[in-house]
């Protein structure tokens, strides 16, 4: 699969750390799909996915038929495609993740609108973990003896 990101890329005519960063993914992952540390993942593809529509999947994934849809008929991997009455047509099924924690659990959601470039855009942090606080630092010295800090409040 890693030659087949390579066609891709030269297909897009960019460098690793480009189409790397065009994709949304850090160079360094990309770096090690490309030597061999690590295998690419299903992220990779719908980051490249998404970033190239008409990158067909099923060659991306396993090498079968071009690399570029010919009508743009191919049956998309990730499409979210209605099954039953909680799934609304056009939605991804991130949005719909979000959307369904968001009612599960308002507080998870934090928006911050930014402005860019005149366009106002509404940023949503999912937040998973409550911040955390330093209740204790050790330091270990050579003696074998340690000393404990604790911040005061």
């Amino acid at each position: 699969m890693k030659d087949r990101i390579k066609q891709v890329m030269d297909y897009k005519g960019m460098a690793q750390i480009n189409f790397a960063n065009f994709i949304g993914v850090s160079p360094a992952s990309l770096s090690s799909i490309f030597n061999g540390r690590t295998r690419p993942t299903l992220n990779i593809v719908e980051a490249i996915k998404s970033k190239i529509p008409e990158i067909n999947t099923d060659w991306l994934l396993f090498g079968n038929g071009s690399m570029i849809n010919g009508d743009g008929a191919e049956p998309d991997l990730f499409a979210t495609s209605p099954t039953d009455g909680n799934e609304t047509e056009g939605v991804s099924s991130a949005q719909q993740k979000i959307a369904q924690a968001a009612a599960a659990n308002p507080a998870i959601l934090d928006f911050a609108p930014e402005e860019h470039e005149g366009e106002k855009n509404n940023v949503v942090k999912i937040i998973d973990k409550p911040q955390r606080k330093i209740a204790e630092i050790r330091v270990y010295f050579d003696d074998q003896t340690f000393e404990s800090f604790v911040p005061s409040e």
